[in-house]
């Protein structure tokens, strides 16, 4: 198992049990507040080339800037090797909040990565940033062929949808192929969205979400557009969205094709049961107590999340009665 933290490190656990020592090789991270190493993802044929990617937030010139990067290396099972960014997105700006970033594999063999607007509002309606987009890249980076926005010179060509905050999670549905997104909105603004080409997703001119802050102010007043998507789900209260996964196993055979998402305030992971055209058949939370910042299924069929917290760690979901040792690194 590979797992990210936030100073930058990359560690490995094998049974139960964190390596000492961190994976050589990782970039240098702007590891301030929400910034710092963010997601890992092997590349769906790693037993042949040992490609793995890593996004983060990577440093500007100017102090206490950054953007969001995706990196590519190889990795043998204890170092990285030929290390390279292969996208520094357009995306730059003071502070360390709101750098997305999630990475999935499509059946289409592309990759698929989120990215928050880096709390400018408006980059995130701007086809001219990255920034609230989510990307359709081939494996090397670059753009994918037949992208919504490709030839026009006043957007940027790996574009695929746009209108986004914050996207926390992403997934593609194991029989409908969808993708499916979730969106850290501010307070009552959490959002689970199908994510279609070219497809425009509101913030910040179409939210139901409000400022932080005791007043709790709008920010805007229109909650729906003809032209904008509306979410297949709203949290609010929020609860601090983050990772998901379809579950596909066989542990769990009564939760199959289920959604599952975490919650940083909410202390919890939340389970969707929806038909395959989006229509919510059930929900109910997992009250954990911990604030879940990923939710992964292994090959085992056991859903791991990971804890954001100092010391941090990794929880194992198994069925009541399962007879196995638990599972967890600090």
């Amino acid at each position: 198992m590979l797992v990210t933290e936030k100073p930058g490190r990359l560690r490995i656990v094998r049974n139960g049990k964190l390596d000492p020592t961190p994976v050589a090789g990782v970039p240098k991270v702007f590891a301030v507040s929400q910034g710092g190493l963010l997601e890992v993802l092997p590349h769906p044929n790693f037993a042949q080339n040992n490609l793995l990617y890593l996004t983060y937030s990577k440093p500007g010139e100017q102090e206490n800037t950054a953007t969001t990067a995706l990196a590519r290396g190889r990795f043998d099972g204890k170092a990285l090797t030929d290390v390279k960014d292969i996208l520094v997105t357009e995306n730059w700006n003071k502070g360390g909040i709101h750098f997305g970033s999630k990475l999935a594999f499509g059946p289409d063999g592309l990759l698929y990565m989120t990215l928050g607007e880096r709390t400018d509002r408006d980059r995130s309606q701007s086809l001219n940033s990255h920034g609230g987009k989510i990307l359709r890249l081939r494996d090397d980076g670059s753009p994918a062929p037949g992208n919504p926005f490709a030839g026009r010179a006043d957007a940027k060509p790996e574009i695929y949808s746009y209108g986004h905050r914050n996207p926390q999670g992403l997934a593609f549905h194991p029989t409908t192929g969808e993708l499916w997104s979730n969106e850290h909105g501010p307070q009552g603004g959490d959002e689970l969205n199908i994510i279609l080409p070219g497809k425009n997703y509101g913030w910040p001119v179409v939210t139901h979400g409000r400022e932080y802050g005791p007043n709790g102010a709008l920010i805007s007043k229109t909650t729906w557009r003809e032209d904008m998507e509306d979410p297949v789900l709203l949290w609010s209260p929020s609860i601090g969205i983050s990772g998901m996964i379809f579950y596909t196993g066989d542990r769990f055979p009564f939760w199959k094709n289920q959604i599952f998402v975490g919650g940083l305030s909410g202390l919890r992971v939340d389970r969707l049961g929806f038909t395959e055209k989006g229509g919510l058949i059930g929900r109910d939370s997992i009250v954990l107590g911990h604030r879940i910042r990923d939710v992964r299924q292994g090959p085992d069929g056991f859903i791991y999340l990971a804890v954001d917290s100092n010391p941090g760690g990794v929880l194992r979901l198994e069925p009541a009665g399962t007879q196995t040792s638990s599972a967890g690194a600090q």
